[in-house]
C-alpha cells in the first residue's frame, strides 16, 4: 500500500540561492528518504515537491532522475514516482565495498606515526553521538554515526573515494535506520566504534580491521528480522 506524501511531517527545506536548485532538492530528498521519514512506497507527487521547494519543474525532475539512478525511487512514466523498496542484495553489495574501503582505511591509520590527531578528531565524533544517544536524539545521532564513517575516510585523503560510495549506500542506510531504535542498537554502535578507535590508536592493523568488520556485519545481521515486521519495506 502507498504511503502518502504528507509536507508537513517533513522538516521545511533551506534554500542557499548562490547554488543550483537541483542538487538541493536532491540531497534533501536523498536525506529524507534514508532516514525514512520518507517511507518505501511514498508518492512523490512532483507538483507538490515544486510546492515544496518553491521551484520550477526542471529541478525536480533533475533530482528524481538521480535518486532513480541510485535505485531510491521508482519512476513510473505518466503514472507515478515511489520512493523504491530497501533492496537487500543492493546492501549486500555496499556493505562489501564499504568492508574493503573502511579496512584500508583504518590499516592506513595505524600505520601513521603520529596519530593522536586522528584518534582525538574520532572520539570527537564518538562523543557527540553519546551526548545525542542521551538526549534521546536519534536523528543526530544517526547523522554522526554516518559521519564517523565519512571522517574514517577523509582522514586518509580518501573523502571521493566515500562520497562515491554514499551515492549508493541508500539501501543499506535505510536498513541500519530501521535497526537503530532497537533495544541496545545505538549503544553498540557506540562500543563498535570505540573499538575501532582503540584498535587505530594502538597501531593495531588486524584488531581494527577486525572491528571493522564487525560492526558492518551487524546492519545485515538482523535484515531477515526487519523484513518479516515490515515486507512492505524490502525486496530482493
Amino acid at each position: 500500500m502507498n504511503e502518502v506524501f504528507n509536507p508537513q511531517l517533513l522538516p521545511r527545506p533551506a534554500r542557499d540561492r548562490s547554488r543550483q536548485a537541483a542538487p538541493q532538492v536532491l540531497d534533501y530528498l536523498r536525506e529524507q528518504i534514508v532516514t525514512l521519514r520518507l517511507p518505501p512506497g511514498t508518492t512523490l507527487p512532483r507538483s507538490a515537491l515544486q510546492d515544496l521547494f518553491g521551484v520550477s519543474s526542471t529541478p525536480v525532475r533533475d533530482a528524481l532522475m538521480r535518486l532513480e539512478e541510485e535505485g531510491l525511487v521508482e519512476v513510473f512514466p505518466q503514472h507515478a514516482t515511489l520512493v523504491s523498496p530497501i533492496d537487500l542484495g543492493q546492501a549486500r553489495r555496499t556493505q562489501f565495498l564499504r568492508r574493503a574501503i573502511e579496512q584500508e582505511a583504518v590499516r592506513l591509520l595505524c600505520a601513521q606515526a603520529d596519530r593522536a590527531a586522528a584518534v582525538a578528531v574520532l572520539e570527537q565524533v564518538i562523543a557527540r553521538q553519546g551526548a545525542f544517544l542521551a538526549a534521546g536524539d536519534l536523528e543526530a545521532f544517526d547523522a554522526e554515526d554516518r559521519a564517523f564513517h565519512g571522517t574514517l575516510c577523509d582522514l586518509v585523503e580518501a573523502g571521493e573515494v566515500w562520497a562515491m560510495v554514499r551515492r549508493s549506500s541508500g539501501h543499506i542506510d535505510r536498513l541500519r535506520r530501521l535497526n537503530l531504535p532497537l533495544a541496545g542498537k545505538a549503544p553498540q554502535i557506540i562500543r563498535d566504534h570505540e573499538a575501532i578507535v582503540a584498535g587505530i590508536a594502538a597501531g593495531d592493523a588486524a584488531l581494527a580491521q577486525a572491528a571493522v568488520r564487525d560492526h558492518l556485519f551487524r546492519s545485515l545481521a538482523s535484515a531477515d528480522g526487519m523484513r518479516q515486521g515490515r515486507p512492505d519495506y524490502f525486496r530482493d
